[in-house]
Formats: C-alpha cells, structure tokens, sequence
C-alpha cells in the first residue's frame, strides 16, 4: 500500500535519513523504532507531507504522493499532545475535519455518531478536552483522525506522555481499534515494548537508517546487530571470535569465557577468524546455588555482583570467575516472599548452546 524509495534528507551537514526504503502493507500496524535523533519523526512528517526529501519517492497505493499538499493526501496525523481544540467540544472537534471538507450537515451528524461509536466514547460529545483523561484525549483525537475514513493513519509517539498503567491500557485499545476498522497504522515510538507489544511488523533506525524490518518476535529473537539487540530489551553482548563451523554449530571463542558452542545462525555468511557476538537474553539463562549442566548446556560458576528487582522478575548480574559480568534472570513466581540471592552469595549460571544468537560484529 505504501512504498518509501530511497528517501534522503540533510539538514546541512546533519544527514537525518540516508536511502531509506520501506514497503508497507494494507491494514498493517508497521512501526518506526529507534533512538532519539534516528530520523522516525522526519520520515513520517514526510509521509504526512509536512516536509520534503531531498530525494527519493513516496507511493501511495502505486501512485507519487510527494506532490500532494498534506490536506490533499488520505492520510491522518495523530501528535503527542494530540492537537485537540481546548474551545470545540469533543463533537465539534471530531466534526472538523468534515466541516473543512464542507460536508453535509447531517452527514457530519452521522459519522461524528459513528467515530465516537468506534472509539467507545459515545457519551462524551459535549464534553470539552479539559474535562476528559488522557486516555480519553487520544480516543478524541484517533476519532477525528478517521472520522473521513483515511487510507493511512500516522501516529506520532501518541503514549507517550500517559502514566505506565494507561499507557498498557492504550496499547490495547489501540491494537482492537486497528483491528476493527482495518485501515493501516504508520507509528512512531523510541519504547521498545510498545512497538513488540503493538507491530506486526517494526522497522528498527539508527542514525538516519533502516537497520532491521521483522516481526516482533522475530526482531526480539534474532537480531542482526549488536545495536538491534542491545536496543531491543536486556542483552547480554558477549564479543569473540569464530573459529570452526560444524554442520549447524559454529566453535567461537568468547572473551574471558573460552571456547563455546552455538547455534549457526540462518542466513549468515561467517567464515572463520571474523569477530563476533553472542546475543544473548538474560531470560534464556539458568541461575542456581548448584546446577547440574544438562546436555549441550555451557555452564559457569560466580558470585553475584549486583541484583536489581523489578516485581515479577530479579536481574542478577554474575561476575564469573575470570570477571567477566553476565546478566541472569530469575522470576519471582514462589507464594509470599520471594527468596532472593544477596550481592556476594556463590551461584552457577548455565545456557543451552542454541539459547543466544551469533551476530557479526
């Protein structure tokens, strides 16, 4: 449904997007995720129309948008602080959009009606923004953003300024609401949980370029960098070098950690001598007073250097005993207190040799 060709764009000397390209399909809920300065925002106020590359094309549905003036293209652009007119009841700010048009006004009646029907707010259209929450707010806005049915809708960091427990909330409302219209969703976030909990799919940046397109899951599981897999979640990033590939395995040897096997990973050109990291999720690990190694696991000793406790789950961070630090993860799950190892207590950590995932590097 949307194509972006080769979209480039400098501010001078700064280059804020360098060749990217990006296919979007109908109906999808496709994500731009990256740190602060990596160029989302700027990609999607081009797609909006709200400035122009340098270079490049944008296709909507086959056909060049870059021509069009922002009110002229189907699509819909939804900000942080939403944009709500403090003066227009939540009707009349719905209704705006299809004023401007200069539509019928029952026609504006009925599909006012209906987008607050879809938004779940049909109580509300008398209301001024003062008067709603800020989940409220982002319903008001999402409904006049559909309310003359876009092609794409554009949602710019919309969360985040709601508190971690609406924030949950929103995330699912958005996720049913995507669902029951069907149209396309174009998002931007820097919250690595929210684009895995929201995408179908999520296109990683960094400085200016798209670095990795996948499903969450996939993204998650197999990153293709260091970056991607330091940015997505915790990660243990253990550097090394490759030293034989047998089969499906590849020997690698691990600073501070010696020789391991891992997994080979699909669809990677490695050869011996080349340097490399193992990814690998403290999640995907094992941590015990004593441990067993069970077959095809790596085992270690240590003590634990530090502990972080998060609820349902503490971080532990184990200094080996050639000092390298490795992050572990138990979950909290036994009834009452959880039992916890204290900083200096003796622990054995251990992992399958397909639970990380070999990058380049």
């Amino acid at each position: 449904m949307l194509e972006v060709k080769n979209i480039c764009r400098s501010f001078d000397s700064f280059v804020a997007l360098d060749q990217i390209s990006l296919k979007i399909e109908a109906g999808e809920f496709f994500t731009l995720l990256g740190p602060s300065g990596c160029g989302k925002t700027t990609l999607l106020r081009m797609i909006a129309g709200f400035d122009q590359p340098d270079s490049g094309e944008i296709l909507l549905d086959g056909k060049n948008i870059l021509k069009l003036a922002p009110e002229k293209r189907p699509i819909h652009t939804i900000f942080q602080n939403y944009a709500l007119f403090p003066h227009m009841t939540v009707e009349q700010n719905i209704a705006f959009p299809l004023r401007m048009a200069g539509c019928a006004p029952q026609e504006i009646k009925t599909r006012v009606t209906k987008a607050l029907e879809d938004v779940r707010l049909p109580d509300k259209g008398q209301s001024y923004p003062a008067q709603l929450s800020g989940g409220q707010k982002q319903r008001v806005a999402i409904a006049r953003a559909l309310v003359n049915h876009p092609r794409l809708l554009l949602l710019d960091e919309p969360l985040s300024a709601l508190d971690a427990k609406l924030r949950e909330q929103m995330q699912l409302e958005l996720i049913n609401l995507q669902k029951e219209i069907g149209i396309t969703f174009v998002y931007v976030t820097h919250d690595q949980g929210e684009a895995l909990a929201l995408s179908h799919r999520v296109a990683v940046m960094n400085n200016g370029a798209v670095v990795q397109v996948e499903e969450p899951s996939r993204l998650y599981g197999f990153p293709n960098s260091r970056f991607v897999a330091n940015f997505i979640g915790q990660c243990n990033l253990l550097a090394g070098e490759v030293l034989s590939i047998q089969k499906d395995r590849v020997t690698v040897e691990l600073d501070g950690l010696g020789q391991i096997q891992t997994l080979l990973p699909h669809g990677v050109e490695i050869q011996p001598g080349q340097a490399c990291t193992l990814t690998l999720r403290p999640e995907k690990t094992r941590i015990s007073a004593t441990l067993t190694p069970e077959t095809d696991e790596v085992h270690f000793k240590g003590v634990v250097h530090d502990m972080l406790y998060l609820g349902d789950v503490t971080v532990y961070k184990v200094e080996l005993e050639n000092g390298k630090v490795v992050d572990t993860l138990l979950a909290n799950s036994a009834p009452g207190r959880a039992r916890f190892f204290e900083v200096d207590d003796p622990v054995e950590i251990a992992w399958r040799f397909d639970a990380g995932h070999l990058v380049l590097s």
